[in-house]
């Protein structure tokens, strides 16, 4: 019943993200916006419609959405919501967790080159060098609630609700922060790309999509919604450790710290230049190794 209630719990996160991201930069813009599901109709509609190929691209092309998908939906079973139990759970599945992650964005960057555009080939060119350089503060994240924790699977380390401790608070809040930041560039959002553009020679995520459309495209796009999900999740499962470890707390508060936090931004910011997107996403890998330092002079009990 648990491990059910877990992945209904991800499923929905995942749809309202995008509604709450809408409506916060609705509200901050001062005008009504679209429907808080719009988003939802939009691939509703999509997945009714068939899907149109060129004759250029192979049976890569095809598969690769639902790879895409595929890896996304494994992710998400490997995250627990507080004190529920994810589906999939064993030593060291946070390290699958990422190469699974992995694997979704290596069909999505190969699916882009099959089609021989120029444009879609610029957007995996960027999306491989994104993805190798956010990769390494990803890892550095795990690494810092293994050692504070002794685990390497998200439902040993989110098992429970941890006693206060002010250096186990201070590691997790920062971790938080740092996985929310890693969700900006894995979802493709403001700073480091804008999916409401539509300009091929600035896009990086989008762009790749171009040649997609009907069901493939729904697919992708419900394959975004539950990698931004799982991101979430982690912060908010971090955050709840340490405050309220139960998943009616969790389950609103991943929504809130991503939905609220990617609406700020959207409506407060432009996006990066694209020479400086490569500088945002080393700055996590730096941040991600002060918050590992941190951490560990905190275990030893150091004063800093």
């Amino acid at each position: 019943m648990g491990t059910a209630l877990n992945t209904i719990l991800m499923i929905t996160v995942a749809l309202l993200t995008t509604g709450v991201i809408n409506r916060t930069r609705a509200i901050l813009a001062g005008r009504k916006g679209v429907r808080f599901f719009n988003h939802v109709n939009g691939v509703a509609l999509l997945l009714r419609k068939g899907s149109v190929y060129s004759t250029t691209t192979t049976a890569l092309f095809r598969i690769a959405p639902a790879v895409y998908l595929g890896a996304a939906v494994t992710a998400m079973l490997f995250i627990p919501v507080a004190d529920l139990d994810p589906l999939i759970s064993f030593e060291g599945d946070m390290i699958c967790f990422a190469y699974t992650l992995a694997l979704s964005r290596v069909a999505i960057i190969l699916a882009a080159m099959d089609t021989g555009s120029s444009f879609e080939g610029m957007g995996a060119s960027r999306e491989a060098l994104y993805g190798a350089l956010v990769e390494p503060a990803l890892m550095i994240g795990f690494a810092t609630l293994a050692m504070f924790c002794g685990y390497t699977s998200f439902a040993d380390i989110f098992a429970r609700e941890q006693s206060f401790d002010l250096h186990l608070t201070i590691v997790m809040l920062l971790t938080a922060y740092l996985f929310v930041k890693i969700a900006f560039v894995e979802s493709g959002r403001v700073p480091v790309d804008d999916p409401r553009t539509h300009l091929e020679l600035t896009m990086i995520h989008e762009v790749m999509c171009l040649d997609y459309s009907g069901v493939d495209l729904g697919l992708i796009h419900m394959a975004g919604w539950l990698k931004t999900a799982c991101f979430s999740m982690i912060a908010a499962d971090a955050v709840a450790a340490v405050c309220c470890f139960r998943w009616w707390f969790a389950a609103p508060l991943a929504i809130a710290l991503t939905g609220v936090a990617v609406g700020i931004v959207e409506s407060t910011q432009a996006r990066n230049k694209l020479a400086r997107n490569t500088t945002f996403i080393v700055t996590l890998t730096a941040l991600a190794a002060l918050i590992f330092f941190i951490g560990y002079l905190l275990q030893l009990d150091i004063n800093i």
